[in-house]
């Protein structure tokens, strides 16, 4: 399977989703740079300081930059590439939530994670995986879309016995092979 030829590239929605993951992206932007000024707490301090009702330390504003950095250049190149990479980006979002509710409350908590941090991570990785799933998957998706010609790319085989058993066995409308 070809990524790059994957997605509905001229559907409306998949300019949405993009600009969306995009702004999500300038979201985190401001939220590490806001992270990394003012009074400034450790790179690993426990305790970091509110941004936006966020915590953070100077480890957590730096990712924020980075994976903000990410989600914009994503959006700005767009089709499949901007899809797999919300897609990843999503995932890294929701992985975060768990970890950092594992050492929420202890010592290991580098990146001074509270449970609005985590309950944040969890639904902005949610939204930016389905913006980067759009198109993929879906029990109603098309005939012409990539994804369900891959699914479907091996002609079923067609059962043997009796027509009426046939029908049984596969109903709807008839092929145009007879069966």
């Amino acid at each position: 399977m070809k990524l790059q030829d994957e997605l509905p590239v001229d559907h409306r929605l998949s300019q949405v989703y993009r600009f969306t993951a995009g702004l999500g992206g300038v979201f985190l932007v401001v939220f590490g740079i806001l992270g990394l000024t003012g009074t400034h707490p450790g790179i690993f301090d426990t305790e970091g300081k509110e941004v936006f009702g966020l915590s953070s330390n100077g480890a957590l504003s730096v990712l924020s930059l980075v994976a903000g950095g990410v989600l914009i250049i994503g959006a700005i190149i767009g089709g499949n590439f901007a899809s797999n990479l919300n897609m990843i980006m999503g995932l890294l979002f929701i992985l975060a939530g768990f970890v950092g509710l594992m050492v929420l409350d202890s010592s290991a908590n580098r990146l001074a994670f509270q449970i609005s941090n985590v309950i944040f991570s969890f639904v902005f990785g949610f939204a930016v995986v389905t913006f980067g799933m759009y198109g993929r998957v879906s029990s109603h998706l098309p005939h012409d879309n990539p994804y369900w010609r891959k699914r479907h790319e091996k002609p079923d085989e067609l059962p043997s016995g009796p027509p009426t058993f046939v029908k049984v066995l596969r109903p709807g409308p008839p092929r145009p092979t007879g069966h």
